[in-house]
């Protein structure tokens, strides 16, 4: 097995075929090679020892294999892993928190391994055009929201490597006026946030803002998560800011996101997955959909990294799957459906 340079590489030890098989797809989806996966007896007889950087290792029963430990010990001082957990079915919350514990236990002997955005990256977005040729236009059935009001619906914007660029065309393609505000979790490196505030500030209509204690969400806002320490609602739906970091590795944790905010909305509060690592958002997506919210997520091939947005659409609570472009028209729709319905409601009670 071969890698791409520059990312490490990881070798996966099992007698159980389909416990190799989800440690492979779950080390993938956090950007790591796997140079060799097998059993036991494979790697002994393997004709040169393969070179990685760490080894995970679960067998059904380690009595079964005993020269395994002084075999690994005479050819690599790479860190070796034993007795990881079976993983559970893929798709459910127990299989991702399976996969949260898999990476805390990676990042204890690697480091941090998900990758981010780099300032370059999010400074060329600045000189990218909106892939539309006009402004989009608020569609006649959409009465044109106040700024001065707070939001009656919020939509979570969840995104990492790849995150900035969707979200930008998503906005891009937004018609101005929407009664919506957006609350943005974007993994990102915390010095890099002036620069995605700056770059998607650009936008006509919809500026990013950096989230302040005791402000709401008004319509046309999107709130920018800080990275550092985790941010609530009140019972006002105030911002709030703890004290406390985020949970997880990443900040901002998109799962706390969702459930912070839909604490307070409840079916008032949506979520789309766009481009990014890992899992974040798997684990709190059915707990939001309980409330009745509508959860999108970017389709795979205009992904930076799908691995964020496959892993919330394996849980099967994603309801509707398309490019930025195509969410943003969906929202558009959704609203005005919204709308319609309202309106005939009204005329239906008068």
């Amino acid at each position: 097995m071969t890698g791409q340079p520059g990312r490490p590489a990881v070798g996966i030890v099992s007698d159980i075929v389909l416990q190799r098989h989800r440690l492979q797809e779950a080390t993938s989806r956090f950007g790591l090679d796997v140079c060799f996966s097998g059993d036991p007896d494979r790697l002994q007889g393997y004709p040169e020892f393969p070179d990685a950087c760490l080894w995970l290792i679960t067998l059904e029963d380690e009595a079964d294999h005993p020269v395994l430990f002084d075999h690994l010990l005479e050819n690599t001082e790479a860190p070796v892993l034993f007795g990881l957990d079976p993983a559970p079915k893929p798709g459910t919350t127990e299989y991702f928190r399976w996969e949260r514990r898999l990476l805390d236990k990676l990042e204890q002997s690697l480091g941090h391994i998900e990758k981010l955005d780099s300032a370059a990256a999010i400074e060329e977005l600045a000189n990218e055009q909106p892939r539309t040729s006009a402004s989009p236009r608020l569609p006649h059935w959409i009465p044109p929201a106040s700024a001065d009001l707070p939001a009656e619906e919020v939509w979570i914007l969840g995104a990492s490597l790849g995150g900035p660029a969707a979200v930008k065309t998503f906005l891009d393609n937004l018609p101005p006026g929407l009664p919506v505000g957006f609350v943005y979790a974007q993994h990102i490196d915390n010095n890099f946030t002036d620069v995605l505030t700056r770059v998607l500030g650009r936008h006509a209509h919809y500026k990013l803002k950096r989230a302040e204690t005791g402000y709401r969400v008004h319509n046309g806002d999107v709130i920018l998560m800080p990275v550092e320490h985790e941010w609530t609602l009140d019972d006002s739906g105030a911002l709030k800011e703890r004290e406390t970091p985020w949970p997880g590795p990443y900040g901002p944790s998109i799962d706390q996101v969702l459930l912070n905010i839909g604490d307070h909305y409840g079916s008032r509060c949506h979520a789309i997955i766009f481009s990014g690592m890992g899992n974040d958002g798997a684990i709190a997506a059915p707990l939001l959909k309980a409330y009745g919210s509508r959860i999108w997520v970017q389709e795979s091939g205009s992904c930076g990294n799908s691995s964020m947005p496959d892993s919330v659409a394996a849980t099967g609570c994603s309801v509707y799957r398309g490019t930025p472009e195509q969410l943003a028209s969906e929202l558009v729709k959704t609203i005005e459906e919204s709308c319609l319905l309202k309106g005939r409601q009204k005329r239906d009670s008068a």
